[in-house]
């Protein structure tokens, strides 16, 4: 969610494949979360807009928009068929509803590990900065197990729309939630997608995709009514054992709040075809209207 009165198959082959046919446009007519004004600035659309607030942006598709920018720097950049295995961000300060600047640095250079980071600024302020470890890809199949098991697929399932629990937002508006059993305090499993374009009339990476997506488990599994409280989230981390494939996301989320102000938000990670990895956001939990002295 957007951050406000908080001090504010393989993966290689996926990634390549998208690398090599990363030409053309793609038409939508549901629009898209940003337009690109040239290779670092986009603008951002009124369906990138907050839940608690529209003069500001919905982190989820920020945070596809910075794998989108990272995917575009390995694209001009040997990689040795690296795949991005962590992705953290942390969220800076107000993400205003303004013009969006992405640079990518790599800070530990590799042949089978590197880090990247990703800086996203606002009005020449930055707001965001991610750091991705990619890491070698090799045929482990022969030893692969342990993750939970695959959700029941949305094929069948029932749309449940956000704005039910949340009053407003361009992104809220952007999605289709389908809830496997019915959503509990703090509580659900859902899958989650969206026709509306990351960048208008830009291919991206199934990764891109996915990631635009993962944010949202901070608001499928609410504890409080968000007309009350306010628990936006400073970061979120993303660990994948594999790759992600397909336009639908699986979450599988629990969110726990402290007696202190705190709280986390976890989901275990899906795509059709089972568990990927894990998410987590940290929360500051606040009353919307502070108790009067």
């Amino acid at each position: 969610m957007l951050l406000r009165g908080a001090g504010s198959g393989a993966g290689a082959l996926s990634h390549n494949a998208w690398r090599e046919n990363h030409v053309g446009t793609i038409e939508s007519e549901s629009g898209s979360f940003f337009e690109r004004i040239d290779e670092h600035r986009y603008r951002p659309t009124a369906h990138s807009g907050g839940a608690w607030d529209p003069d500001e942006l919905h982190f989820s598709p920020l945070g596809g928009l910075i794998v989108h920018a990272i995917d575009r720097h390995r694209a001009g950049h040997a990689d040795a068929g690296l795949a991005l295995s962590r992705i953290s961000f942390d969220i800076l300060g107000r993400l205003a509803n303004d013009v969006c600047e992405v640079a990518v640095a790599v800070l530990r250079p590799g042949r089978t590990i590197e880090l990247l980071e990703a800086t996203l600024s606002i009005g020449g302020r930055p707001v965001i900065r991610a750091r991705a470890w990619l890491l070698a890809t090799l045929d482990t199949s022969a030893v692969a197990g342990g993750g939970d098991a695959p959700l029941p697929a949305p094929d069948n399932l029932d749309s449940w729309p956000l704005s039910s629990v949340w009053p407003a937002g361009g992104v809220v508006d952007s999605v289709d939630i389908r809830p496997v059993g019915t959503p509990q305090t703090g509580r659900t499993t859902a899958w989650i997608t969206t026709d509306v374009e990351l960048v208008a009339g830009e291919a991206v990476s199934p990764l891109a995709g996915y990631v635009t997506l993962v944010d949202l488990a901070n608001g499928i599994a609410t504890r409080q009514p968000p007309s009350e409280w306010m628990y936006p989230n400073v970061d979120l981390t993303i660990h994948l054992h594999r790759q992600p494939a397909g336009r639908w996301v699986g979450l599988d989320t629990t969110v726990v709040f402290g007696p202190s102000g705190q709280g986390i938000t976890s989901s275990v990670l899906h795509d059709l075809s089972g568990p990927i990895g894990h998410a987590h956001q940290m929360l500051t939990v606040r009353p919307l209207t502070p108790p009067q002295s």
